[in-house]
Parts: structure tokens; sequence; C-alpha cells
């Protein structure tokens, strides 16, 4: 690859409606692998692409698809795989806003959760770009409603991330189903040996493009970790933000439906808060990023995934309220405040069973981060007294004060004392209250006997690993995964410490593997395939262990969904 220094996306042979996009979308010089990546991808080469999240690998894979689609094929030309839903509608939002100007290019996001009756009506009128997760993909596949007879570019977004997830199967059976004469474009932030293996087999002769990462930390972020009980992390993180005063917050959360709850939650407390995650509309989105880049809302709560492509300059702090799923997400987290020489604040609010997290974070990061001692009820009373004295203070000395002089007359002759009065206007401004935890202790102390190891390390496997052999391949249409890895768990003996068992209502007899059920519950409740434990399927039910943090997150987000095309009931398992 050419090391020649990119300065504008003109030096790219674009057409000129996608500079036209870019100038629109603001963009004003390509990123490093969007540099590289995209002479490469438009040269035809096949591409394997290794860079972190938020380098704008979108851009320098969708950009080339969108200059080679010919609108007057109306056939599927392009397929992009995601591990997520949440990723895959991003994805195709973005395309959307890159293809703006190319009239005529038709994008559709396939994905679970989604109605897959409108998702056909949509592919029969004709589709040229589709942007999928592998699952609903193969549910196109075998109602033959998808078809890849004209696909000229395949590409795998995180391609790891749907390793990680249990896609593999999947992932290769959408590949053997692609033409032979297509282009196909890797992208991934690891290359692991499964990586390695999917591009031997499915790549020819690849252009590699390495992304060096960024600075892994900056040396003007102070870095504090807070060992808290989980139902208290709110009332810790209201009580970090009045003590450090910060009035310009990113706070993230693992999940979206976490975050509708902390935003109402923060809400009804007096803060000006608002939430973004793959749910929302781009006007939504838009309106939401205004209302925080003028300072009307201070605290912004969101996904990983959402927070994607979020530029804000001046960010007093970030507050992890759950530690991430991902060692590089923290790296990002962190990485928006401290910039351009300004100091700034990360904070990490750690429960007991993401403690094992926060160490991995820590050897991947060689920072140890400080463990800080929890604000007390007090602390936050005398700093809000502190500032309330001097917003008091500050209003005097402006003047202006004469019209409102008689306010305190008038309550004198009610009879309250003038301490009844000033008391009673400090507490109305200053808005604090006591509440359940105001004198509890809100940390969680050590067990007896030290740090249990968490539950996703029940079974022998390596740091990035998962419970699923990955090595192996599917010659035979054998099952590639290590069956005693779900034969430990019996029907009637308790899940592991740590776990909670669900039931689901298929088995057997709907031809469900393992795979299956850890694809769709990674995908829909954005966890780790890697966490989840035991499975055992009968004939016509499924136990399922995921840790007991998790379920009620499980819970909800599989609720009216299928797995495999099929409909599914969850629920807690009885034992």
């Amino acid at each position: 690859m050419t090391t020649e220094i990119i300065e504008s996306f003109s030096e790219l042979s674009l057409s000129e409606n996608t500079l036209k996009a870019l100038t629109e979308m603001g963009f004003e010089k390509p990123s490093p692998i969007q540099a590289q990546g995209i002479p490469a991808v438009m040269g035809g080469s096949d591409v394997i692409g290794q860079a972190q999240t938020g380098t704008g690998k979108t851009a320098a894979f969708g950009i080339p698809v969108l200059e080679r689609i010919d609108t007057s094929q109306n056939a599927v030309q392009a397929l992009v795989l995601c591990p997520t839903r949440e990723l895959a509608v991003q994805v195709s939002q973005e395309l959307g806003r890159l293809g703006k100007f190319h009239r005529g290019i038709k994008i559709e996001a396939i994905y679970g959760g989604d109605s897959i009756d409108r998702q056909i009506r949509s592919l029969k009128k004709g589709v040229h770009i589709v942007v999928g997760t592998p699952g609903r993909v193969m549910d196109h596949m075998e109602r033959r409603t998808l078809k890849f007879d004209e696909v000229k570019m395949m590409v795998l977004d995180e391609a790891d991330e749907m390793l990680d997830m249990g896609f593999r199967e999947d992932i290769e059976s959408i590949l053997a189903e692609m033409p032979e004469e297509r282009q196909t474009i890797l992208f991934s932030a690891t290359m692991s040996k499964p990586i390695m293996s999917i591009t031997k087999r499915f790549l020819n002769d690849p252009i590699l493009i390495k992304v060096v990462r960024n600075e892994l930390t900056n040396q003007n972020i102070e870095q504090v970790c807070y060992e808290v009980k989980p139902q208290a992390k709110l009332e810790v993180m209201t009580r970090l933000i009045d003590m450090y005063h910060l009035k310009s917050l990113l706070v993230f959360c693992n999940t979206k439906r976490k975050v509708d709850e902390i935003v109402e939650e923060l809400q009804l407390r007096g803060y000006a808060s608002e939430g973004i995650h793959g749910d929302l509309r781009q006007q939504q989105r838009s309106n939401v990023m205004s209302k925080f880049k003028a300072g009307v809302t201070t605290i912004l709560v969101a996904t990983d995934v959402a927070a994607r492509g979020i530029d804000v300059s001046g960010l007093d702090g970030v507050i992890n309220y759950d530690i991430p799923l991902d060692e590089e997400y923290y790296v990002h987290r962190i990485g928006r405040t401290g910039r351009a020489g300004m100091s700034g604040k990360a904070f990490s609010l750690v429960a007991r069973d993401e403690k094992f997290r926060l160490r991995q974070i820590e050897n991947y990061t060689k920072v140890k981060i400080e463990k800080g001692v929890i604000p007390s009820f007090e602390d936050i009373v005398g700093v809000r007294k502190a500032r309330f004295v001097e917003s008091i203070t500050a209003t005097i000395e402006n003047g202006e004060t004469d019209m409102y002089q008689d306010v305190l007359e008038m309550l004198q002759h009610s009879g309250y004392a003038i301490e009844q009065i000033v008391g009673a206007m400090a507490k109305q401004i200053m808005g604090v209250q006591k509440n359940e935890y105001s004198d509890g202790n809100l940390a969680w102390e050590e067990r007896r006997g030290g740090d249990r190891r968490e539950s996703s390390d029940r079974y022998d496997r390596g740091r990035g690993g998962s419970r699923f052999d990955r090595g192996g391949d599917r010659r035979g249409g054998g099952d590639r995964f290590e069956r005693r890895s779900f034969g430990d768990s019996k029907k009637g003996a308790a899940p592991e410490a740590g776990m909670t068992r669900l039931f689901l209502s298929l088995g057997r007899k709907d031809h469900i593997l393992p795979k299956d059920i850890v694809g769709a519950i990674a995908g829909e409740s954005n966890i780790p395939g890697k966490t989840i434990g035991a499975i055992d399927i009968y004939d016509k039910f499924t136990f399922v262990d995921v840790p007991e943090r998790d379920a009620r997150t499980v819970l909800r987000a599989m609720d009216g969904n299928t797995i495999k095309g099929k409909p599914v009931q969850i629920d807690i398992a009885k034992q």
C-alpha cells in the first residue's frame, strides 16, 4: 500500500455526488483507515482492515460500495454483515447519508426484532444494498427472499464481534452462497485465529490495512473507579456530578434500555439529561446533539455504538455507568474528555460482578485505575451549601435586588424568623433531599476468602475466548460446539453462583442449536456471547444460564422475538 499522505477526499477520485455528501456531513479530510481503505476497495481487491471502533470504517467501505452500485440493475449488489441490529441500523443510516446525492440507490437494513414481512416486501420491490445481522440474513436465505446472484461486494463489519457472538457458522454459510466472482472486505479490531481462518478460506489475495491505534490513555485524564452496589449506581453518579460540578458530561451504558432508565431517573432528580441510542431516528438524534452542544442539556447518556461519531469539545468528564464489555470501548469512552490539552475526569462505577472486567481493562491499558471513595450525603450537602452561598453573594454584588427586598418583610409578617426563611430558600434552591441511600453504605465489600471469579469464567478459556470451540470447521455438517460445555447443568440442579437460569419454549424438535440461542440472546440484548453459561437443550424446551445482572435485560430484549424465525417464550426457570 502507498504511504502517500492524503489530505482531502478530492484526491481519492470520488464522484461529485459523494464529495457533495461528504461536504454536507462535515467531513474535511479522510481518516487513516479511509485514506488507505478507499483506494484499496475502489481498486477491486479483497481487503482486510484492522482498525479499532470509531476510526471511520463505515465510510472506508461504504463510499466504494456506493460508487460501484449500478442503479439500472434492480438487484442486491452489496451485502454488509454486522454483529448487532443497532450497528446494522447505524451503518444503513450512514450509507444513506453518504449516498444522499446518488439517485436511485436503495438500502435496506434487515435484523431480528423488525417485521420480517415488511422486510420481505421491501426486498421484493428491489434493493441494491442490504445491511443485516447474520441470523436474519440466514432467515431470508432459507425463505429464498434474499438472493445473492448479482452481489459484487461482501462486507464483514466488526467480524471479531460476530465470531464472539457465535455467528461463525452463519457467516461461513452466507459466504459459501456468494458468487465466486465477488469482492470481499473484512474489518476487525483483532486478527484472531478464527478470523484468519475465514480470510484464508473466503478472501482472495487480500490487501491488509492496519491502522495503529492512538494512545490508550491520556495523561490529562483522571481515571477513578468506585466499587458500588448495583442499585446505588445512580445515587453515586449524581453525587459525583455534584461533587465535581460536572457541567458537560457523557454517561455510557451497555444497553439501550439502561440509557432510557437512567435518563428518566436523572430528569426526575432535576438534571438536564438526554439519551442517545440506536432506536432514535436521525432527526431525534440531531435534536439531542444540538441541545447537548448548546449546553441546554448537560448530561448525555449513550450506548457505545450510538456514541460513535459524537465529537463534542470541552467535556468535563465521562462516567462509565456500566463497565464496557470490551477493553477498546473503555479507551474510546475516556478519550472523549481531556482533549486539546484540557483536563478531564473518567469515573467508572464498578459492581462486584464487573470487577473482573475492570482488571482486564487495567491489563489492556497498562494503567492502574485509582480506587475512589464515594462522597457521603454530608459531603454533597456541604458542597451545595458552598455553591448556594457563592450564588447569593454574586447576586447581591450584582445589585438590582431592590424590587425583591420587601419579600423578606412579607414573610416576617407571616410569623417566620429570618433563619427559617433563609433555610427554606436554601432547601428549595439547593434541592438536596434525604433518600434511602443518604445514611447507608453504597460500596460493596469483599466477600470473605477473597473475590470470586466472575461466572463467565466457569469454563476453561483464555481472555477474549469463548465457551465454544471456534477452531473447528463445518466439514460434514457436524456440530462444531463442544457438547461437554453444555452438559454440566442438569435440569434439577441450581445454576452456578452469579447466574440465572432461563426457560426457552424451543427445543430439539425446533432444530435449534446452542449457537442459535447464543446468537439470538447476544444480538438482541447486546451482551457478549462469551458471558452466557450452560445450555441444556431438551426435546420441547431449553435451559440457558445468563449472568444475574443481565437476566432482566435478556427477558425484555427477547420478549416477542424469534430464534431461527420461530417465536420463543422466555422466562426465569422454576427451580
